[in-house]
């Protein structure tokens, strides 16, 4: 213990002897051997407990030159210790006020590059709190700065979002209340940070039309860009209950509040429409940050039409096809994403922006622009793929809102492109029926339908009265299309009388009996065939092996499955001459009832 403390009494020693050297100097005349014995001395006093003593020589008013030129060279080790002390520790006191007092104290040029340097050296679980810890001596430095303050606030805001976005985003309402890394109050501890520079901004604009201070403007509309796309885009934004202001929430209305301020949050709700992008010599660097912005607005427009955070900002005067107009690029950015979070924030946009407006109001002119097919499209990937069920049922509910929103011919053009595009028997099963609600319509309203009827429906039904391959048509695979299209043959026929023949059915059943019909009856032959020889096949197999226990493996799209017994196997077999048995039921009824109203009018002929 007394080696120890004679260490300790020879660092604040060594500290007095130089302190004692420099003050008889010029501020021209240190030298860097003089920096470095300072560095020294004051590492060894702060790593000895004698911050106490370091704080008196830095409080000295006779030292202002020397902690001027020096003091910055200490942060490094100051921050050391401050995270090695307890909360309730004096010590820690003594470290938090020496911080203070080189913010006040040192060149800001000189201590903004150390702070600066101590942020981009953090990793890990420490890396928030040490933005926590620098912040306010930062932003004391940065407001001090008379040149180049708006390249500095940008790159202390650039360094601080590097170094937050590889964390992981709190998600769940446990996560965010335990807020572990410390993100949630790192964030907003960061807006707090920003926000003498945006009222600097607010303040020159307000002096002058011409804003004066374009270059800080741009910096901080960069923060807020970066800020939406991490950590916004992954977060979960909405009310949780038990949590009185969520953390996020709250962020992502001073985002919004910056944008407004600033006076660049209505642009860029729009700024998808004028192309403008900023010119990169570097492609790849191009693309990124055109991605990047992609995600930053989609996510803005999330917030202001789901959220409804900043929507009293947003002007009242377009129209709801408009709205879903400028939202599509968004909503194509957002449904392009697989993460669960990104994704259910495109599907409620898409939503938010279909529930404005009334059935039948959008114009089929609107499919002529790439997003409103690209859109569609990208739901029926998810409500074929997405390995969540919650997810593949909101985007089919949505893809029928989205269905409903068209004026008869966009749902016409739609469904055309839907049955060429979606290469999914349940979903060509699914705009089968919707057809057949269209012609149920078009039957039964007063007024002239000519898209679901006549020439237009002739030219649908082709493409939905036929079989992909013909007769060698996997009919198990295609049952949810076939099933679909017998019920929408079968309701044509009961419905269209062949003297009104208002759908045409009647004029081109040569065409479907050859297309349809025909190829449909000897498939069902061939497949039930082919079924029912596996089923003795296997049966037989059964008896030869003595045993209901052999297993074999399934492989379905290149993975394997779980092993099946041949119990199991004879199951499925079953259930496969069961889908079967269903179609051929259908096509029975179909086919008898072409006969009777055939033969009643031949009968009425003659």
């Amino acid at each position: 213990m007394p080696e120890e403390h004679s260490h300790t009494t020879m660092a604040a020693d060594e500290l007095q002897a130089i302190i004692q050297r420099c003050q008889i100097l010029e501020e021209a005349d240190f030298k860097g051997e003089d920096f470095n014995l300072f560095l020294v001395a004051g590492q060894k006093c702060l790593e000895g407990g004698y911050a106490a003593q370091l704080l008196e020589v830095i409080q000295n008013e006779k030292n202002k030159v020397i902690i001027k030129n020096m003091g910055w060279n200490l942060i490094s080790p100051l921050v050391r210790c401050i995270f090695m002390y307890k909360e309730e520790d004096d010590k820690r006191e003594h470290c938090l006020r020496i911080l203070d007092q080189l913010a006040q104290l040192c060149n800001p040029k000189e201590l903004f590059l150390g702070l600066l340097e101590q942020i981009e050296q953090t990793s890990g679980e420490q890396v928030c709190q040490t933005v926590l810890l620098l912040l306010q001596p930062l932003q004391t430095v940065l407001l001090k700065l008379q040149n180049k303050k708006a390249y500095s606030v940008g790159l202390s805001l650039a360094m601080i979002m590097n170094q937050l976005t590889p964390l992981p985003v709190p998600y769940t309402k446990q996560q965010i209340q335990e807020d572990k890394l410390g993100l949630c109050r790192c964030c907003n501890a960061v807006v707090d940070f920003a926000k003498p520079f945006v009222n600097e901004v607010v303040k020159n604009t307000e002096k002058s039309s011409e804003c004066n201070d374009m270059e800080l403007k741009e910096e901080l509309v960069k923060f807020c860009m970066k800020s939406l796309k991490y950590p916004l885009l992954a977060a979960q934004l909405e009310q949780l209950e038990g949590i009185e202001e969520h953390p996020f929430r709250h962020f992502a209305t001073e985002i919004i509040d910056i944008l407004w301020n600033v006076g660049e949050l209505i642009p860029l709700m729009f700024i998808h429409h004028k192309g403008k992008s900023p010119h990169w010599e570097d492609q790849e660097f191009a693309d990124m940050e055109r991605k990047d912005s992609a995600d930053s607005l989609a996510c803005l427009s999330y917030l202001m039409f789901v959220q409804h955070l900043g929507v009293e900002c947003f002007p009242v005067v377009f129209s709801p096809s408009y709205l879903l107009l400028c939202n599509m690029t968004h909503i194509e950015v957002l449904l392009k994403r697989t993460e669960e979070s990104i994704l259910s924030k495109g599907l409620d946009l898409f939503e938010s922006c279909l529930l404005r407006m009334e059935d039948n109001s959008l114009l089929h002119h609107y499919l002529e622009l790439r997003d409103f097919i690209n859109v569609p499209q990208d739901l029926v990937k998810i409500m074929t793929l997405c390995p969540m069920e919650h997810m593949r049922k909101k985007s089919l509910n949505i893809l029928q809102l989205f269905i409903d929103k068209f004026d008869t011919e966009g749902k016409y053009t739609l469904f055309r492109c839907l049955l060429k595009t979606s290469n999914h028997a349940g979903v060509e099963g699914y705009i089968i029926k919707n057809i057949k609600d269209q012609i149920h319509l078009a039957l039964t309203k007063e007024y002239d339908n000519i898209w679901f009827t006549g020439h237009h429906l002739i030219s649908l039904l082709d493409l939905v009265l036929s079989l992909p391959e013909g007769a060698e048509t996997d009919l198990l695979q295609n049952s949810d299309r076939v099933m679909a299209s017998l019920n929408l043959l079968r309701y044509l026929v009961i419905k269209d009388c062949e003297s009104d023949n208002q759908t045409g059915v009647w004029t081109t059943l040569g065409k479907i009996e050859q297309n349809f019909l025909k190829p449909l009856r000897v498939g069902l032959n061939m497949s039930k065939a082919h079924y029912e020889a596996e089923i003795k096949n296997k049966k037989e197999n059964r008896k030869e092996a003595h045993s209901s226990n052999t297993v074999c493996s399934v492989t379905v799209g290149g993975e394997k499955m779980l092993p099946m017994t041949s119990g199991m196997q004879l199951q499925v077999l079953h259930s496969a001459l069961f889908t079967f048995d269903l179609i051929e039921s259908v096509l029975a009824r179909v086919e008898e009832l072409i006969e009777v109203k055939t033969k009643a009018v031949m009968d009425e002929n003659s």
